[in-house]
């Protein structure tokens, strides 16, 4: 007994502190939070509050307007994946290639990385200005420059909810789209050169070779680019701000949040922090639960 107390005991001291922290504040403002969602704190007087059990989530799927931030979000979702996947593989397919300058090429394509979301958002809120005709501003007006009025939009304003999500996306889309390709990038490189050399002994083509050999390789890590691009797009909040504003056409349910602690709507508010900590629970615990396994696979 005493062995094994001298064993992990220094070790448990040593993350004792971390442990705490962790219990503290993660998991007891989760807690916090949830039990906030189950009672009818909805506004700021210093009255005792009521538990109402399951009624704010309840509430929240027939209001009209959660419905619509979670349409927007899935929208966003959409086109932030596919856009990420789209350029980051396509990045990755060319530098796999080998070219030359390949290290400018990665610093290029990860540059966007380093800047913040509010940062990238206000410079593209100032891209995506909506103005057309004499009074463009940003994108609009290079498009007005070059003669190309056709390819001038109104963006994130448009009425249709694809597009304007779109837009919102299109940000986020250049900024990660070069981590996307890091990501694919290191998968390539990480394919035995036995299985490329075994393949063209076989006569196979350019693209069978990468459609029945390569790609398959690359599910580890497309499935890794699925989950990390799509929790990211459910917490996305400070790049729509800086681009939008919070506005009804672009909010999602991060911003919803926002909204609601600004009214001190704390209930409302935990209840859709706690409904969005669930839907990202849903994506990653299967994949942590995947990844275990293959480990103990392997």
């Amino acid at each position: 007994m005493h062995g094994r107390i001298r064993t992990w005991g220094p070790g448990a001291l040593v993350l004792l502190p971390t442990v705490l922290l962790l219990g503290y504040f993660v998991y007891g403002l989760i807690a916090w939070t949830f039990n906030t969602s189950l009672t009818d704190k909805h506004n700021a007087r210093p009255v005792p509050t009521n538990h109402v059990g399951l009624e704010n989530y309840v509430n929240l799927f027939g209001e009209e307007r959660f419905l619509n931030s979670l349409k927007n979000l899935g929208v966003l979702t959409v086109a932030f994946i596919v856009g990420t996947l789209i350029f980051g593989v396509l990045w990755a397919l060319l530098l796999e290639k080998g070219v030359a300058g390949e290290s400018i090429f990665r610093s290029v394509f990860l540059f966007p990385m380093a800047i913040s979301m509010i940062a990238s958002g206000v410079v593209w809120g100032w891209l995506l200005n909506p103005s057309q005709g004499a009074d463009a501003r940003g994108l609009n007006r290079l498009f007005e420059i070059l003669h190309l009025n056709f390819l001038e939009n109104p963006w994130w304003t448009a009425g249709s909810r694809w597009t304007t999500m779109a837009s919102i996306a299109l940000p986020a889309v250049w900024q990660l789209s070069g981590y996307i390709m890091a990501l694919f990038l290191a998968g390539f490189r990480g394919i035995p050169n036995e299985l490329r050399e075994a393949a063209l002994v076989d006569g196979t083509s350019t693209y069978q070779l990468y459609r029945h050999v390569l790609f398959p390789q690359l599910t580890p890590v497309a499935l890794s680019a699925l989950i990390i691009t799509g929790h990211m797009s459910m917490k996305m909040f400070d790049l729509i701000m800086s681009v939008s504003g919070a506005q009804y056409i672009t909010e999602v349910p991060s911003v919803y949040v926002w909204q609601m602690l600004l009214t001190s709507d704390q209930a409302k508010a935990a209840a859709i922090s706690i409904f969005l900590l669930l839907v990202v629970a849903l994506v990653i615990v299967p994949y942590l639960i995947y990844v275990n396994r293959a480990e103990k696979r392997s």
